[in-house]
């Protein structure tokens, strides 16, 4: 769009942006408040990034969140006073710490009043440099992601941080990017305007999605120039629904377009299949559905450390029953015993042994070969590591099937067009391959756990090979005869088989 071209469109956009009459809804704001820096909780006003109109892209981009996000639980500043708090939730920790100011009471005074802040402060110690360690590890998790590089425009495309993306910025994507922010689609190098994005990271699922490029620019022949899009875009406040997403897109000349879930790109997609696609973010940062689906940045206790508080509790009942009795027993007998034996009923390197244990319990799950992914070349990751035990507390899994629990893949076997068979012999015969490979494994698993059995089920192992062998045998022959093998209709739904000719 060229310098002259652009004047009698801004003056349409300034009596646009300007008029009392232009209402969006019965309790919504007229369009001139898109140009005042307020923040509405009813719905979110987005201007796309333009050189004629940069001012007003900034007052309201800057209403909103920008994309750098922060997973950890703690700042530099904070840390000390909020890990102090976390850890004086640990009824052992008040336990310790009562029984510490206690002995600063020359009355009870057991020894010295220093010596008995030492075990409750070394304590303390460690397991705060466990949580620091722990929260620093995020931290710089979080600086990488800050630190990716996408495609925004600023005159032309240019390289960005993550970090530095906002809310209506355009950004480009080639295949298997990674989606920076939650935007709408615009633009698809697909002839009939889709996108395919792979949501594994959401929602666990590894087959592939569609998005929908925005009605309006799906006919585009070529890739949009931003600089000839003079727009805004209306859309629901920012919420964790994956499923809804509701606005419109409105031009200079009055015209909406409505925007529904299909053509929104979230943040954490990855781009499939498609070599090229240009979206305007909605949604930044800690204001896109992926982090607004996750709970924050929190003290995770696990079930085992609820349990322990109500068993010290209840440690701390029966002392104090132990102590009432002992004195009524000293009153009424008068007896002094000097060969006291005397037990601990509440070990103060309790919560650090657990500690380590737990160490012990990550270390090992993040060196399992079994859980190692070759196609990524990733280990597994742990999240947390104070709620690592829970794993085997877990009773029940919701989870969709197809793509997550089963594999979302298809193998030809044979068909049937006008009474023919056609056949695939290499797919029959891997997948003969990987159903005796399964069973073979079965067998194995059965051999281990039932060891009293193990002569008698590898006879029958033994003879359902041989079985097999017999089998394959009639098969080759009656295929050498021109019949179709009972073989190839294993996995199959029942046809009629017509004989090859001789």
């Amino acid at each position: 769009m060229g310098d002259q071209g652009w004047a009698p469109r801004y003056c349409r956009w300034l009596k646009l942006a300007f008029s009392k009459q232009n209402k969006i809804g019965p309790t919504a704001p007229s369009f001139d408040t898109l140009l005042v820096p307020e923040k509405s909780k009813t719905h979110r006003v987005v201007i796309p990034w333009s050189t004629h109109f940069k001012d007003e892209y900034k007052k309201v981009s800057n209403l909103y969140a920008n994309n750098k996000i922060r997973t950890t639980k703690y700042q530099l500043w904070s840390f000390i006073p909020r890990n102090l708090f976390e850890q004086f939730h640990r009824v052992a920790n008040l336990y310790f710490l009562f029984i510490a100011l206690l002995n600063w009471v020359p009355a009870v005074e057991a020894f010295r009043k220093e010596i008995t802040m030492i075990p409750l402060c070394v304590v303390l110690t460690i397991i705060a440099v466990k949580d620091g360690l722990e929260d620093y590890t995020k931290y710089k998790l979080d600086k990488k992601i800050n630190n990716f590089l996408t495609r925004a425009r600023s005159r032309d495309y240019i390289d960005k941080f993550w970090s530095e993306v906002g809310v209506g910025d355009f950004i480009r994507l080639a295949c298997n990017e990674e989606i920076p922010a939650d935007m709408i689609l615009i633009y698809s190098s697909d002839g009939d305007g889709i996108c395919h994005i792979e949501t594994s990271s959401l929602d666990g699922e590894t087959n592939l999605k569609q998005r929908q490029v925005v009605k309006g620019f799906a006919e585009q022949a070529y890739e949009i120039n931003p600089e000839d899009i003079i727009c805004r875009i209306e859309c629901e406040t920012p919420n964790n629904d994956l499923n809804s997403f509701r606005g419109f897109i409105e031009n200079m000349d009055g015209v909406r377009v409505g925007l529904n879930k299909d053509n929104l790109l979230m943040r954490g997609c990855i781009v499939r299949n498609t070599e090229a696609v240009v979206g305007i973010v909605v949604y930044a940062g800690h204001e896109t559905k992926a982090m607004l689906n996750t709970m924050g940045a929190r003290y995770k206790r696990s079930k085992l450390e609820k349990r322990m508080n109500r068993d010290i509790l209840w440690c701390v009942l029966l002392l104090i029953v132990m102590c009432f009795i002992g004195a009524i027993g000293k009153l009424k007998t008068r007896l002094t015993d000097t060969h006291t034996h005397r037990k601990v009923l509440i070990p103060i390197s309790l919560y650090v042994s657990i500690e380590f244990v737990k160490l012990g319990h990550i270390f090992l799950i993040r060196n399992d070969i079994d859980l190692y992914d070759e196609v990524s070349d990733r280990k597994i990751q742990c999240g947390s590591l104070d709620i690592a035990e829970d794993l085997g507390q877990i009773e029940y899994i919701f989870s969709d099937k197809t793509g997550t629990l089963t594999e979302n893949k298809m193998v030809f076997r044979r068909c049937s067009i006008a009474g023919l068979e056609y056949g695939h012999e290499e797919n029959a015969k891997r997948l003969e391959t990987y159903q005796d490979y399964d069973e073979e494994e079965d067998e194995a698993a059965y051999f281990s756990s039932h060891s009293s059995l193990r002569h008698a089920s590898r006879a029958r192992f033994f003879s359902r090979k041989s079985s097999e062998f017999l089998n394959s045998r009639i098969f080759r022959s009656s295929s050498s005869m021109g019949f179709v093998g009972w073989r190839q209709l294993a996995f199959s739904s029942p046809l009629v088989s017509i004989p090859k000719a001789i």
